[in-house]
């Protein structure tokens, strides 16, 4: 049996998201236009609901009844 390489991240999951956010949109506003800066911008708006869609997972009201 093979087991798969492991490894603990070291920020967070949103903390990442918000380095990649804030890094492609002053990609995307330096780029010239075009194909890449559309295609920048979808992963950014993609980058951006994740970060909506675990902020609310996480959230207080959504936790289990104790």
């Amino acid at each position: 049996m093979q087991i798969g390489r492991r490894f603990k991240q070291a920020t967070s999951f949103q903390d990442r998201l918000s380095a990649f956010i804030s890094g492609a949109r002053y990609e995307a506003n330096a780029a010239p236009g075009g194909a890449d800066e559309y295609e920048l911008r979808k992963k950014i708006r993609q980058a951006e609901t994740a970060a909506n869609i675990e902020a609310w997972a996480s959230s207080p009201e959504l936790q289990p009844p104790k």
